[in-house]
């Protein structure tokens, strides 16, 4: 492959995955919207975002061992293909439960695009210095698809309608799919035959699905059930040759409290996009070009620490203390919005929270997934990111349904103090972490 066609080849990935990244902010800000459409209440409106994240965090594990098995090239290309075709159904989505099923859909697309992306930019560019370049490009194009997400959402409701938040991506999936066979290599025949842990799959899935839908309900016949498929899923595991996810794992300490953080900061970050966005346009009377906006600083600073800030912080003070600074303030952040009065201003009660959220998020972020893969080896770094990945995603799930449903029983403040809690706590685990790293391990770390 020449050098000309592999960085096009990297484009079209990066392309593929910004539409992903879109796709988890643009849909914040139409909220309100598709609420008031399709006459959503507060609880079950957290399922247009669950059932994404829930199908998306329940398969990114599986995603990933089906490209290994099958080829990343073809399941990429599958991944892309479904995710533009789900968007399509969720942009002509009339009922509630069309909408919802459609965002499921998605979550498999996603996960399959996001698990693979990142394994074929690795076979991409074997040299450091490349790989290093490609990895930060990539990482601010994650970060910059957020800033995007909140803009063209806001735009894209105020001007036409929440529908085009979906069918945005359907130009950017049709030329990631266009072009998808002729810049990516064919995959190359397996030498290790692998089995697909199957029953791993659906057991996580189904339980995680379960939770979600017990917490938002309070069905806690169904948090049972859940526990239980959990406790299978954990016996499957440590049982089965290929396992899903790995339990060894978890015995590597730093992987272990990465993994704990991950689920608290997912959770307040998750709720955050949610509760805020609710709050601004229920309460404050924001127009949703005007939500767009309102998170728009902290998307831009968020941006900042993914293409280079966070390594610099890394490589100068250690990982625990931009882990532990940072998810204080974003602690304080959503301390700021408990407090924050129904009349607010936007310059006094909505900007600082807003913007130490930012900070805070973009400061935790990378060191959190470097601290999830310091100490183990480097042929087991893409499955330790893989962990602590599906945790963030399970983390968000699991808090958004708790903290929405504490919303619209006891109010947004509620909500917003309850979110605080889980990024302090957060904090508070950090002093479990004795993870070390180099000035070469956190330059590449502004990647992830």
């Amino acid at each position: 492959m020449t050098e000309r066609k592999r960085w096009l080849a990297f484009y079209l990935l990066c392309a593929g995955e910004f539409m992903i990244v879109i796709d988890t902010t643009i849909i914040n800000v139409a909220l309100p919207s598709i609420q008031a459409d399709l006459k959503f209440s507060e609880s079950s409106l957290v399922w247009v975002v669950n059932a994404y994240m829930v199908t998306y965090g329940g398969f990114l594990l599986l995603g990933g061992r089906l490209g290994d098995l099958y080829g990343n090239r073809r399941w990429f290309l599958l991944g892309t293909a479904l995710f533009t075709v789900a968007s399509l159904v969720c942009g002509l989505s009339n009922t509630q439960w069309l909408l919802v099923s459609a965002r499921a859909i998605q979550g498999l697309g996603g996960a399959a695009v996001s698990a693979i992306a990142l394994s074929l930019i690795m076979n991409l560019f074997s040299e450091t210095a490349d790989r290093a370049k490609a990895m930060g490009i990539f990482g601010f194009i994650c970060a910059g698809g957020g800033s995007v997400g909140v803009l063209a959402g806001g735009f894209l409701t105020g001007a036409l309608s929440w529908h085009w938040v979906f069918l945005v991506n359907l130009p950017i999936g049709a030329l990631v799919c266009a072009l998808c066979l002729t810049l990516l290599s064919p995959d190359p025949k397996p030498t290790v035959k692998r089995q697909l842990d199957v029953a791993g799959a659906i057991t996580a899935t189904l339980s995680s699905m379960l939770a979600i839908y017990g917490i938002v309900n309070g069905t806690y016949a169904l948090l049972l059930v859940a526990a239980i498929l959990l406790a299978i899923f954990l016996v499957i595991e440590s049982r089965v040759k290929d396992p899903l996810m790995p339990l060894r794992m978890f015995r590597v300490r730093s992987v272990a409290v990465s993994n704990v953080i991950g689920v608290l900061w997912a959770a307040a970050m998750f709720a955050w996009f949610f509760i805020s966005a609710l709050y601004m346009q229920l309460v404050l009377g924001y127009t949703p070009m005007q939500i767009g906006l309102a998170f728009l600083p902290s998307n831009l600073i968020m941006a900042a620490f993914s293409i280079g800030l966070s390594a610099k912080i890394v490589m100068r003070f250690g990982l625990k203390p931009p882990i532990a600074i940072g998810m204080l303030l974003a602690g304080v952040g959503l301390g700021l919005f408990a407090i924050a009065p129904n009349g607010g201003s936007f310059l006094i009660h909505v900007l600082p929270g807003m913007l130490l959220l930012g900070i805070g998020c973009g400061m935790a972020l990378n060191p959190v997934m470097l601290a999830a893969m310091s100490d183990v080896e480097p042929s087991e770094s893409g499955l330790a990111s893989g962990v602590v990945n599906t945790s963030f995603m399970m983390g968000g799930a699991l808090g958004l349904a708790a903290l929405a449903s504490l919303a619209e029983a006891k109010g947004y403040h509620a909500a917003f103090a309850v979110g605080a809690l889980f990024a302090f706590v957060a904090a508070l685990i950090t002093s479990l972490l004795d993870a070390q790293t180099s000035p070469a391990a956190a330059d590449s770390s502004g990647a992830h």
